[in-house]
């Protein structure tokens, strides 16, 4: 396809200035005459050796199956100079509907026989497929007059699921117990959990109650018998996916949160040699996944959270419990993901989670609103300023008040941030698990 460019614009705008003078000043004539058969000249040359040919410049596009959700997903663009001419180009890749991106444009110099990449991210805050289009090719050579474009078509269909990148990343943190102040905690082992391991010599800084005194006696010298984390305990992650968990922060909503978070603790729970397993509920049941310890559970997991979509209904609680009476018989930790936004919404599914209570390990996790934190803290200037952070800090101070209530009747509760929500979670179940609870 023909095009004409910028300079092609400002030369024979400059040809047409020089005939507008040659009106007075006739002397001026025959140089613009001479100017616009060069102009003229140099015009069709370039044209003919843009367009004289089959395109000498190759392209093509590098991406992953997959992509990672909320998190930035590399693109590769090879371009190829096949020709013996150096060509400057700029590179049009037609872009996924859900970016909303209309200047993508990659601009770069290819002398005969270069190959170069362009490298360029892309952070995708939903789930679903993103379909790519074609590639746009601009050439031009160095007098830059006229542009062709070559269309390289390699429409491609990406599929975005929860982030596996977070997933892998926690899961190397967690393997190896690595304490920092942002990340998985050490947590301090109490006792110790039930399931007996070997007997061993005892070491300073053994626990001296697990001295097994017998084999002590026997050896003639101490002893102690070692335990291992209890295995092949039931936990599942409920995730609401009803208009409450529909709320965006960062460009993501409280539900996919939830669903990367899902997805990172289901597989730190089986590297734990657990069983993971999952529920998802809103005003109906949705994905309803049998805690498993099988190689497949992970992928099984991945499919469902990645089919799953917000419902307008409000969550029934009722219908979680009757679900969860149904589906799990022995007792489990439970990881509620849900969101609470007035005490009286706490008040109405209260009676159900302390029901759920009694049968299994309930942890209640909800979200912080970071945004009217953010108004509590600002600096105020004006009375309605004041007025605004009174009502910000009750909101917040009621927040606080649904953890000491859940707190109060026995139930595990955690108030995150939303991008803090991976870490809570995960350093909860540790924690849980070290203090042989489940």
């Amino acid at each position: 396809m023909f095009y004409l460019t910028n300079r092609f614009f400002w030369l024979f705008g400059g040809v047409a200035a020089l005939f507008a003078l040659a009106y007075p000043l006739a002397l001026l004539f025959p140089v613009a005459q001479a100017a616009f058969w060069v102009t003229v000249a140099v015009f069709g040359a370039e044209a003919a050796v843009l367009f004289g040919r089959r395109p000498n410049v190759w392209c093509t596009r590098e991406v992953a199956p997959v992509f990672s959700l909320s998190d930035a997903n590399p693109v590769a663009l090879l371009v190829h100079n096949r020709g013996n001419l150096r060509l400057n180009v700029a590179v049009v890749d037609e872009l996924p509907v859900q970016f909303q991106r209309r200047d993508f444009e990659e601009k770069l110099a290819l002398t005969p026989g270069e190959r170069s990449v362009i490298r360029y991210m892309l952070r995708p805050l939903s789930r679903g497929v993103y379909a790519f289009g074609n590639i746009n090719v601009f050439l031009t050579t160095r007098l830059g007059l006229v542009e062709r474009r070559v269309i390289f078509k390699q429409p491609q269909d990406v599929a975005v699921y929860p982030s596996i990148l977070q997933m892998r990343r926690y899961e190397l943190r967690a393997m190896q117990h690595i304490a920092h102040e942002t990340g998985i905690k050490k947590i301090r082992r109490i006792g110790h959990s039930y399931e007996f391991e070997q007997i061993k010599n005892y070491v300073q800084g053994d626990d001296y109650r697990s001295i097994n005194w017998k084999a002590s006696g026997r050896r003639a010298a101490l002893m102690v018998n070692q335990y291992e984390d209890e295995r092949s305990q039931q936990v599942y992650c409920i995730v609401d996916k009803s208009r409450a968990m529909r709320m965006p922060f960062d460009g993501l909503s409280l539900l996919d949160y939830a669903i990367n978070t899902a997805l990172a603790i289901s597989n730190i729970i089986l590297k734990k040699q657990d069983k993971a397993g999952l529920l998802s509920f809103s005003d109906v049941m949705g994905s309803a996944l049998k805690a498993e310890r099988a190689a497949s559970q992970l992928h099984r997991i991945l499919e469902a959270l990645y089919r799953e979509k917000e419902r307008p209904g409000e969550s029934n609680f009722e219908l979680l419990y009757e679900a969860v009476r149904r589906l799990i018989s022995m007792r489990a930790l439970l990881l509620l993901f849900t969101n609470f936004e007035s005490t009286y919404a706490l008040e109405r599914a209260l009676p159900t989670l302390r029901r759920l209570s009694r049968f299994h390990l309930l942890v209640v996790v909800f979200f912080e609103n970071t945004e009217i934190r953010a108004l509590a803290n600002e600096k105020v200037d004006r009375t309605a300023d004041i007025y605004r952070q009174t009502v910000a800090r009750q909101f917040l101070q009621e927040k606080k008040e649904m953890v000491n209530k859940l707190r109060q009747y026995g139930i595990q509760a955690i108030l995150t941030k939303p991008e803090d929500l991976t870490l809570n979670t995960i350093n909860k179940y540790l924690e849980l698990k070290s203090r042989g609870l489940i």
